[in-house]
């Protein structure tokens, strides 16, 4: 593939010599404001540059870092430059390094599995040994396809296991959590365990993650009703939660013991609530999946006489019961993309190292991405990949980095499937506004604006595409750092500012919005 590089400042410079009169869209030096020729001479700002430096001499920024960088999607001309070429914290903006990669190397019709093999024989219905439950990485494996892996092996005729019922996860190293991944954000949903044998509670598909739903008792001081999703005897719950008076607020908190399955329930519910969910994670995964997997075989009349265990399966001689597939990769980025699943991303990069190196490992796998992004044209020697999300604090991109691999990527097979996958600005649907759902609404920018962003405490980014009123297509990427007030509304300023624009008619200038500096909708908020 040819990869049309970006023009360089001294290039751009020339054009903007010479068209500086007659368009706004014309490149600019890293300096705001303003052009230099070659003879050092200023060149006037065009409209565009003189609007998008205005939005970013906010009072936010002061004592922070922004880089923002706006090409030409087609040709790849930069339009404007602040800090391009510096390295910055990407949050999720990182998922675009791993999520182009995984299309590449893996494909888009590739499919994750799940078996079951026995190595003993079965005799009158009863296996003389152990099941194995072997996983290949399936981040969207649910209840209803253990339940579809037990029927398989009921129909098989096994009626009995008198052995162990062995969870193997050995397709992935056993490296649970990221390089730097915060302590403190073990026990949420956004910072799961990654396990080639794991489950997800819904078709969030929030691998290694359970749902503690909670529901007001029939008085007030009666204990709040619990329930796991999906059922399982791996978490226990340990309550002292009660229902409160009608109209008393919800103070209920559910949290997990770190380095258990313990998950303490406190406070209060009110009377007549309705029945609220929480995310919990699940510590090692395998043997939830195992567990709610040994309850659908029983469901099914299949008995295991054993317990469950964690170990390998002897691949040579055992023969298959039972499997499973997911959906493909391509069908996948819909709901990675969209909600910026952290372990849609880990899986992916695993998976990748399993398949192109035969190692699953992070440090396989992120090799595997950097390699995929220095063969389409991004100066991999000025980044580094730490994990596949953005959870790590070692990840360091720049704007550049980016807006070279959103041009690179349009001319890959697959870009169509990966471009409608992005959350689009200002689509109130969940799976397709994504985390964009409710910014930019009713603006030049909805239903116009693709992009990926990116939160983690003094980090946003976003990153994407957009066509201005003209109907030119561009792509940019905005990443800011260690603020102290969140700049997410020049963001979003920034994306309506290059959907407003018209070389014709230019618009007026976009106001930020006031916004709180704790954002009331996180992109990994489930209540948004």
């Amino acid at each position: 593939m040819k990869f049309l590089p970006k023009v360089s400042p001294r290039g751009v410079v020339a054009v903007a010599a010479a068209l500086a009169a007659t368009t706004g869209l014309v490149g600019q030096s890293v300096s705001a404001g303003r052009s230099v020729s070659p003879a050092g001479a200023q060149v006037a700002a065009t409209g565009l540059q003189q609007q998008l430096d205005t939005l970013l001499a906010d009072t936010r920024f002061e004592g922070s870092q922004v880089g923002l960088v706006v090409r030409d999607a087609t040709t790849g001309e930069t339009l404007y430059d602040r800090d391009g070429a510096t390295r910055l914290l990407p949050a999720s903006n990182t998922k675009l390094f791993s999520s182009t990669a995984a299309m590449h190397t893996l494909g888009p019709s590739y499919r994750f599995h799940t078996d079951v093999l026995a190595t003993a024989p079965v005799r009158g219905g009863k296996l003389r040994g152990d099941l194995y439950l072997k996983g290949y990485g399936d981040p969207t494996a649910l209840e209803g396809d253990y339940k579809a892996l037990a029927k398989q092996v009921a129909k098989s005729g096994v009626r009995r296991i008198d052995g162990d019922l062995v969870a193997d996860d050995t397709y992935f190293d056993h490296v649970r959590l990221g390089d730097s991944w915060a302590w403190d954000d073990e026990p949420f949903y956004y910072n799961a365990q990654i396990s080639a044998l794991t489950l997800a509670p819904n078709t969030d598909y929030d691998s290694g993650t359970a749902i503690v739903e909670s529901r007001p008792g029939s008085k007030a001081g009666a204990p709040v009703g619990l329930k796991l999703v999906p059922a399982n005897n791996v978490i226990k719950l340990v309550s002292t939660a009660k229902t409160g008076a009608a109209g008393s607020a919800n103070t209920v908190s559910i949290e997990r013991d770190h380095g258990t399955n313990v998950v303490r329930v406190s406070g209060s519910v009110p009377l007549g609530a309705a029945v609220g969910q929480e995310w919990v994670t699940v510590w090692e995964p395998e043997v939830y999946a195992a567990d709610v997997f040994k309850r659908a075989l029983a469901a099914e009349g299949v008995r295991v006489d054993g317990r469950i265990k964690v170990a390998a399966t002897p691949v040579a001689s055992a023969r298959r019961l039972a499997r499973d597939e997911s959906v493909t990769v391509g069908e996948l980025m819909n709901p990675f993309l969209k909600l910026s699943n952290n372990m849609h991303a880990e899986t992916l990069v695993k998976a990748m190292g399993a398949v192109a190196e035969a190692s699953g490992t992070w440090s396989a796998g992120l090799g595997v991405v950097t390699d995929y992004a220095a063969s389409v044209g991004v100066d991999t020697s000025a980044i580094r990949l730490s994990d596949g999300s953005g959870l790590s604090r070692k990840v360091n991109v720049t704007a550049d980095s980016v807006t070279d691999l959103l041009i690179a990527a349009q001319k890959e097979p697959w870009f169509e499937q990966w471009y409608d996958a992005l959350p689009i600005a200002g689509n109130a649907d969940r799976f397709v506004g994504g985390t964009l759902r409710s910014r930019m609404a009713g603006t030049p920018a909805a239903n116009n604006l693709h992009g990926k962003t990116g939160s983690l405490t003094g980090v946003t980014a976003l990153s994407g595409y957009v066509s201005t009123a003209d109907g030119r297509k561009l792509v940019f990427s905005m990443i800011s750092n260690n603020y102290l007030d969140t700049p997410r509304p020049v963001e979003d300023a920034v994306g309506i500012t290059l959907a407003s624009w018209s070389d014709k008619a230019p618009p007026a200038a976009a106001v930020p919005s006031t916004l709180r500096s704790a954002d009331s909708c996180g992109e990994w908020t489930k209540a948004c």
